[in-house]
C-alpha cells in the first residue's frame, strides 16, 4: 500500500510539472515567464570627462511602456530593471553585465549605450541579446549584439557608411570642388571614426585635405592654437570647406568651434554629437555651437513624421516635460527594434530561436531611424542618418532620414 501510494505521488508531480510547462512557455529560459521578459541595460551614467548617456534609460523605459499598456508582446509584459552605470570604464561594464546576467536574470541587455563596453565577449560566450548603439568594434562580428544601426566600425572589406558626406552634400548643392578636414582624438573609437567618416565624405565627392588624430582625449586642451592652425591652412594654406569633428564630449567641440570662430573660419562644421537640446541651456555653449550641422542617426525630434509624433507622445507619458536627447532616442530605438525582434520570435520564447530570428533574415524598417537587416548589420552599419542644424539657438531639420549604399572601407 505504501509502495502504491509513493507512486502515486510521483504520478501527481509529474503531471504537475507538465501542467506547469504547459501553462508556462519558456519558464526554463532566464528572464522569461509566462506574463514576463526582464530586461536591463548598461550605460555610461557618469564619467570623469562628464560625458553621459543616462538618457538612454528614459527613452528604452518610454518605448517598453507603450508596448506593456498594449498587452506587451505575446501576452508578455517588459519587466525594464533599469541600467547600470559603466562610468566609462570596461571592466565595470563587464561586471555590470554578468550582475545583470546572473544576479538579476535579464533575459537580454536593453539598452547598451557606452563607448568603453567591456562586457561584449562575456554576453557572446552566454548567447546573450544585447541592443544599443554600436559605436565599437566590440559589437561587430558578434551573433548577440545587435546595434540599432549596424557595426559603425566595419572591418576592412566589409561595407562602410556614405550617408554623413551624401547628405552634406545634398545640403551643400553637390561635393565638387569642396574640401574636408577632419578631426579626432586619440582615443581608438575616435580615431576609427575618423577613417569611417573621412571615406564616407570622400565617396560622395569631397577632397578630404586632413585627418588628424593627435588630439589627447583624456581632456580638452589647453591650447586649442596649434590644431586650429593645422586647419586653417589645410586646403593648400586656405582653410577647408568643412570641418568634421569625431570627438566624444561638447567640451571638447565647444573648445575647438570657438577657437576656429576667433581664428575666423567661416566654413561648415560638423559632429554627430552635438544634436542636445539640454546643452542649449548654457549661452555659451549654445553660441559656440551656432551654425554647427550635427549628424545624428536617427530622424530629428523636430520632424513631422508620425513616428516622431509617436515617440514624444510616449515620452511624455512616463516622464512629462523630459527634454528629448540623442541618448533618449538611441535608447528609444534599440528598445523597438528588441520589441520587433521578439514579436517575429513568438511566443515560444527562448534565447536561442529569439537569436536565430534576428540572425536569420531580419529587416526592420521605420522612419525613426531608417531601417535595420541582420545579420548583414553585424558587419557594417545601416547606412541611414540625418542633419540637423543649430540657428538662433534653436534646431531645425537640414536633412531628415535616408539610407544610402555602403562602399567597401578601405
Amino acid at each position: 500500500m505504501r509502495r502504491e501510494l509513493v507512486v502515486l505521488a510521483a504520478v501527481v508531480a509529474l503531471a504537475g510539472c507538465a501542467a506547469q510547462q504547459k501553462t508556462a512557455p519558456g519558464a526554463q529560459t532566464p528572464g522569461v515567464t509566462d506574463t514576463t521578459v526582464k530586461v536591463g541595460g548598461v550605460l555610461t551614467k557618469t564619467s570623469a570627462s562628464g560625458y553621459s548617456t543616462k538618457d538612454a534609460e528614459l527613452g528604452a523605459r518610454a518605448r517598453f511602456e507603450r508596448a506593456n499598456a498594449a498587452g506587451g508582446v505575446h501576452g508578455r509584459k517588459i519587466e525594464f530593471v533599469g541600467a547600470e552605470d559603466d562610468t566609462q570604464d570596461a571592466a565595470k561594464g563587464d561586471a555590470a553585465a554578468k550582475k545583470l546576467v546572473q544576479k538579476d536574470k535579464v533575459f537580454a541587455l536593453v539598452p547598451v549605450h557606452a563607448p568603453n563596453f567591456g562586457g561584449a565577449v562575456f554576453l557572446e560566450q552566454q548567447g546573450v541579446p544585447w541592443f544599443g548603439w554600436a559605436t565599437g568594434p566590440q559589437w561587430c562580428g558578434t551573433r548577440t549584439g545587435f546595434g540599432y544601426n549596424g557595426c559603425l566600425a566595419p572591418k576592412p572589406g566589409a561595407g562602410s557608411q556614405t550617408w554623413w558626406g551624401n547628405q552634406m552634400a545634398d545640403l551643400l548643392g553637390g561635393a565638387s570642388g569642396k574640401t574636408v578636414y577632419v578631426q579626432t582624438s586619440d582615443s581608438s573609437g575616435s580615431k576609427y571614426g575618423g577613417k569611417t567618416i573621412s571615406q564616407s565624405f570622400q565617396a560622395a565627392g569631397f577632397t578630404l585635405v586632413g585627418l588628424n588624430s593627435a588630439l589627447p582625449g583624456a581632456a580638452p586642451p589647453a591650447d586649442w592654437l596649434p590644431y586650429v592652425n593645422k586647419i586653417m591652412t589645410s586646403d593648400g594654406g586656405a582653410p577647408p570647406d568643412i570641418v568634421v569633428s569625431i570627438i566624444a564630449g561638447t567640451k571638447f567641440n565647444v573648445g575647438l568651434y570657438s577657437a576656429l570662430k576667433k581664428a575666423g573660419y567661416k566654413g561648415v562644421l560638423s559632429d554627430a554629437t552635438s544634436y542636445d537640446a539640454a546643452i542649449l541651456k548654457d549661452p555659451a555653449t549654445a553660441m559656440a555651437l551656432e551654425g554647427v550641422v550635427a549628424a545624428p542617426m536617427f530622424e530629428p525630434f523636430e520632424s513631422s513624421a508620425p513616428e516622431i509624433a509617436q515617440l514624444r507622445q510616449d515620452v511624455e507619458k512616463v516622464s512629462p516635460g523630459a527634454t528629448l536627447t540623442q541618448h533618449l532616442a538611441i535608447g528609444y530605438w534599440s528598445a523597438d527594434i528588441f520589441l520587433k525582434m521578439l514579436e517575429q520570435t513568438g511566443r515560444d520564447l527562448t534565447r536561442e530561436k529569439f537569436l536565430a530570428t534576428g540572425n536569420g533574415s531580419f529587416l526592420y524598417e521605420n522612419a525613426g531611424f531608417g531601417k535595420i537587416q541582420y545579420p548583414k548589420d553585424h558587419a557594417e552599419p545601416n547606412g541611414c542618418g540625418a542633419l540637423v542644424k543649430l540657428e538662433g539657438g534653436a534646431y531645425r531639420v537640414a536633412k531628415s532620414m535616408k539610407c544610402f549604399d555602403n562602399v567597401p572601407l578601405k
